[in-house]
């Protein structure tokens, strides 16, 4: 009778740690599958940069670091991983660029520069919704990385929170283009 109660309590405890650790699983994958949406969605946008280079580059011949830097991003981008760091600081640069393109009245009525502009408004918004989306997977995640009785298992399998998209100081800010 003993055993009986030790081996059931040993199958529920058990259980109890696959289903746990397949919640982690399936939320691991849902935040990969987030961050991959947010990679083509960004891809999309590195699409359009030539183009968008291209035309603010016509109006303005003072902008060439801003120009390569956002090159540089997006080949670095491009060679590695999914980074939140990495996404920040294109999208600073990105900031930067459509700054520029502020400054320049007869840029902003050209019909090329103002399709470019509504094409990425269209992915900009999209990867605003993507971004919170990735944060809610990200934040589910880390909600069982620091939940008992799921947090022993993340002990064990060494499952380690996410890392959310928060609003950088600089963006808190107006950017500031100098000519």
């Amino acid at each position: 009778m003993l055993i009986n109660i030790i081996l059931f309590i040993i199958v529920i405890i058990s259980a109890s740690l696959i289903i746990i650790y397949n919640n982690f699983i399936k939320a691991n994958n849902r935040v990969k599958q987030k961050s991959s949406a947010i990679d083509v969605l960004l891809n999309q946008r590195f699409e359009l940069l030539p183009n968008l280079i291209e035309t603010v580059k016509g109006y303005s011949k003072y902008e060439s670091s801003t120009f390569e830097n956002l090159t540089k991003l997006r080949n670095t981008y491009n060679n590695s991983n999914f980074s939140v760091n990495q996404t920040n600081k294109i999208d600073n640069e990105f900031v930067k660029l459509l700054a520029i393109a502020e400054n320049y009245p007869e840029l902003k009525a050209n019909s090329n520069f103002l399709d470019l502009q509504a094409n990425l408004k269209e992915i900009e918004n999209k990867l605003s919704v993507a971004r919170m989306s990735y944060n809610d997977a990200a934040t589910d995640f880390n909600n069982k990385v620091e939940s008992v009785p799921s947090n022993i298992v993340a002990k064990i399998f060494r499952f380690e929170q996410k890392e959310l998209f928060t609003l950088d100081a600089s963006k808190k800010e107006n950017v500031k283009v100098s000519l």
